[in-house]
């Protein structure tokens, strides 16, 4: 692997724009205008206007503009702007005067943190000429303590306008910083690779690594040089690079090729050799960002759709998620182990179900291992939630058909409720409740938690998701978000809060009068938002807590309720003694009927009772008009017949 040609800039950005900021008199102006004219001034301006430097300055080939700054209190708003919109910031200092060096730690790094200015800083000592043949520390004496507290730090460098030492490398390094940036790649403390870069890199390896034997043989270390260089290797350059990884790493050149390790070792050679614009090529080639996520025109586009529609997986992207599992199933023991996940994970940027809302919501085994079912589960979930990060997951982990095969949108809520059936597999049952009615003993024990013992409260949503396997050898994907009690009222104050909803639950502590009531109340708030926004959806009551004995009026009172609201009546269950009276079936059985089960509120009964008195009274009119319409017409005829016949 060779580095012939540099990175392309198009992936980077169009123009990169550089702010010079310090102290008064360190040689800011004097600095920009000698390498725009590649000449020292006779008369230099107190503060330059922008100034652009010539595109084939600087092998990228990418526009560069330097914007000078004054650091009079004066200016002060417009010093903010101009380092709040920098791609790059360069500090000077002046050579011989030392306090205007200790002002880069004690004022302007951290003022340029305060200000939340995250981008690569190159230390300018400006006016070398000034400073005298004796220098009793080198430069990397003096600033190495201040790089190891400031790691935004890139490069430090000294220069003079007068006798122009360094004048373009100044700006040369800040460019290279915004275009093929240290931060994301090397950690330079650890002198090592940083995570997301192996993990990138990683993945690059398996996509060129075409017969999958572990190792990169000559033909594929020529096509990958081909693809990201545009150039080939010669058989023996391709000699040569083998030889320099075997040196240094016997691991890293086995009989078949270059292995993974050897890939690895050669992108940390070049980085520490300071040439990361090959990396940053390879790794831009094959459609990463500055952040090494894979760009947004690898990604499908926005998707558009009613708030009622879902995006499910296709068929092509379950099978494929069918074929990785059991790939990376290694002791074939039907799950996947923490570590045997992670390993599946290790060619995207994280695990992303190492994080909320996905760390804690499908069933594991005794040893934290996924089913298939649990981890197709899992996918099911993040598609639902985020679907976007969902597909850039599967390119990650190696799907390489096209993007949008991956997903589908289902058919609107408000369609399926018209027809009266619904084509979707995956399910979302929101469940409501007063604190401690059973909420969260139901989603555990939906992913098969044992009952806890002592009550803790959920802060926040919560989710819980598995297969449901149907009669017929259907399997339908059920999804349980909790919502605690104390958003319930924030949740409902958005119009289309119901509209992702296929199924309400409404948990109760049947022992206990005061949280059925607020579970009532909560049912009829949700009503009462379906049949104002017209997400109307099917709710089912649960009489959690069955062991316990129920308040004196709750048979009668549920009752009432249910009848009043025109749904079933409330589901009894006990997850403590593991009754569930086949609850989670339930619940999928109702979002297969979106047209049943739907409450209505005496206000919608009244409307709706309204509103067909309107429809029936516009029929007698335009039946008795139409009436009137026939009759004067046969009068007419009558009429003239007469009329005809004298």
């Amino acid at each position: 692997m060779a580095a012939r040609a540099s990175a392309s800039s198009g992936a980077a950005g169009n123009s990169v724009r550089i702010v010079v900021a310090g102290d008064a008199k360190t040689g800011k102006s004097s600095l920009i205008v000698t390498a725009a004219a590649e000449s020292f001034p006779t008369n230099v301006p107190p503060v330059m206007p922008p100034t652009r430097l010539p595109e084939d300055l600087y092998p990228d080939r990418v526009p560069v503009t330097i914007v000078d700054t004054s650091s009079s209190p004066e200016n002060r708003g417009r010093l903010v702007e101009d380092l709040k919109r920098a791609d790059a910031v360069v500090l000077t200092y002046a050579c011989d005067r030392p306090e205007t060096l200790d002002r880069l730690s004690t004022y302007w790094l951290p003022e340029l943190r305060r200000l939340e200015v995250k981008v690569p800083v190159i230390v300018v000592g400006c006016m070398l000429d000034k400073r005298g043949d004796q220098q009793p520390v080198s430069l990397e004496q003096v600033m190495s303590p201040i790089m190891q507290q400031f790691r935004e730090i890139e490069t430090c460098i000294e220069c003079s306008a007068v006798n122009h030492i360094q004048i373009p490398e100044v700006f040369f390094y800040a460019q290279k910083a915004v275009l093929h940036p240290t931060a994301p790649l090397f950690d330079q403390e650890q002198q090592v690779l940083k995570p997301r870069c192996v993990r990138a890199l990683k993945r690059i390896f398996i996509l060129c690594d075409h017969d999958r034997d572990g190792a990169l043989s000559d033909g594929e270390l020529n096509d990958f040089q081909v693809k990201c260089f545009n150039a080939p290797l010669q058989p023996s350059e391709i000699v040569g690079v083998k030889r320099v990884v075997q040196e240094k790493l016997m691991e890293g050149v086995d009989d078949r090729g270059l292995t993974l390790t050897g890939f690895l070792f050669l992108h940390a050679l070049f980085i520490e050799k300071g040439r990361l614009e090959t990396t940053w090529t390879v790794l831009r080639k094959f459609g990463y960002n500055n952040e090494i996520r894979l760009r947004d025109d690898q990604l499908p586009p926005p998707i558009k759709r009613y708030p009622d529609q879902s995006v499910e997986l296709t068929n092509e992207a379950v099978e494929f998620l069918k074929k990785i599992f059991y790939t990376y199933d290694v002791d074939c023991d039907g799950a996947l182990r923490p570590a045997e996940l992670e390993d599946l994970f290790s060619t995207a940027p994280e695990n992303p179900w190492n994080e909320a809302p996905y760390v804690e919501a499908a069933e594991k085994n005794a040893l934290g291992g996924l089913s298939l079912d649990g981890f197709l589960s899992l996918w099911a979930l993040m598609t639902l939630l985020d679907p976007i990060r969902s597909v850039e997951t599967l390119l990650y982990i190696g799907y390489g058909d096209d993007p949008l095969s991956a997903i589908r949108v289902t058919r609107r809520r408000r369609l399926d409720r018209k027809r009266q059936q619904t084509e979707r597999t995956v399910y979302q049952c929101f469940v409501f409740g007063p604190k401690e009615s059973g909420k969260s003993a139901l989603l555990n024990s939906f992913i098969g938690r044992p009952f806890p013992e002592e009550y803790a409260p959920t802060i926040g949503d919560r989710y819980a998701v598995n297969i449901i396997d149907q009669t017929g050898g259907q399997k339908k994907t059920l999804v349980l978000r909790e919502i605690p009690e104390e958003g319930v009222k924030e949740f409902l104050s958005r119009k289309d809060a119901l509209a992702a909803c296929d199924v309400a639950v409404f948990v109760h502590d049947s022992s206990l009068e005061p949280s059925w009531q607020k579970a009532t109340e909560m049912l009829v708030d949700v009503a009462s938002q379906g049949e104002a926004t017209g997400y109307e959806v099917p709710c089912l009551i649960v009489a959690a807590k069955d062991d316990l004995d129920p308040f004196l009026t709750e048979i009668q009172d549920s009752t009432r309720v249910s009848q009043d609201m025109g749904i079933e009546a409330p589901i009894p269950l006990s997850t403590k003694l593991g009754d569930f009276s086949n609850i989670f079936h339930r619940v999928v059985r109702a979002a297969e009927h979106p047209h049943l089960s739907i409450p209505e509120t005496s206000a919608g009964r009244t409307r709706k009772q309204y509103h067909r008195l309107i429809k029936n009274s516009l029929v007698v009119v335009s039946v008795g008009a139409a009436v009137t319409v026939v009759g004067l017409a046969a009068y007419r005829v009558y009429a003239a017949r007469k009329s005809s016949s004298s």
